[in-house]
């Protein structure tokens, strides 16, 4: 930093430093009657040791995510509220249309026992249920871990396979393609079925077209929501008998109109188009 940056560095710390002073004044004046106002310092996306996420443009990062440090993300994918992407010490990368829910954990490693240094690698359509910690391992394609289980250092879940919800999966196993693995330890129950294969394939859909409705709620403006909130309570309690009596054709506002993949018969078109 130049004489004139500096200059400018220490003119801005005064100018905020008097912002601050003034604001402590008047809430001191106003006594019992202020209301403070708290920021946030939480930060949706995060670099670290020069280390800067890389993600799809059209990716759904939740608010409250946190994706930290060398991460890449694929296009489709989504990010869900309160999960965390911490690539700080090694890298995390996640394939396309993939969706990790809600307080879900991602993390690498530098070191371990066995003296591997391991990234966590997540293929395409994988899905991750709510809670679930994943720790430097790899997900292949359309996989499915259930809610609250747990993946350690160097386990692999090969594609089209399923981990059950609140398994421990150890170190360094290795789950086949098409097999059904539950408990703590995790162990072999039986081969995943058509039906259930289906099912991955189609919860990577839902959650694709989730995620654009969510993406695009969060876009709102404020204006935007109010608008919403003030047409939401006057259609509430519409009488259509009584409008058709009368004569009477209301319109629904095409801002009370459901988007198209939110709904499970419209859902399949809309990911066609």
């Amino acid at each position: 930093m130049g004489t004139l940056g500096r200059a400018i560095y220490t003119v801005g710390k005064w100018i905020r430093g008097t912002g601050q002073a003034m604001d402590r004044l008047g809430s001191t004046i106003q006594g019992g009657l202020r209301v403070e106002e708290q920021l946030s310092r939480h930060r949706t996306i995060m670099n670290i040791f020069e280390k800067e996420p890389r993600i799809h443009k059209d990716v759904f990062v939740a608010p409250s995510a946190a994706v930290i440090g060398d991460v890449e993300i694929g296009h489709g994918s989504s990010i869900w509220y309160g999960s965390i992407l911490r690539g700080d010490v090694n890298s995390i990368h996640i394939g396309a249309g993939t969706n990790i829910q809600d307080n879900s954990l991602v993390h690498v490693s530098k070191a371990n026992i066995s003296g591997k240094v391991l990234p966590t690698i997540i293929g395409n359509r994988v899905t991750i249920g709510h809670s679930a910690v994943l720790h430097a391992c790899i997900v292949e394609d359309e996989a499915f871990v259930g809610m609250g289980a747990t993946l350690l250092d160097g386990v692999v879940v090969e594609k089209h396979s399923m981990v059950g919800a609140g398994s421990l999966v150890k170190q360094n196993t290795r789950i086949p393609s098409g097999e059904v693995w539950v408990g703590n330890p995790a162990k072999f129950l039986r081969k995943l079925t058509e039906e259930e294969m289906t099912f991955i394939a189609q919860s990577a859909t839902n959650y694709i077209n989730l995620a654009q409705v969510h993406a695009a709620e969060n876009a709102k403006t404020f204006d935007e929501i109010e608008l919403e909130k003030m047409l939401r309570k006057k259609f509430a309690h519409k009488d259509e008998e009584y409008d058709s009596m009368l004569g009477v054709i209301r319109e629904i506002p095409p801002e009370l109109i459901l988007p198209d993949n939110i709904l499970p018969n419209k859902a399949q078109k809309a990911v066609a188009h």
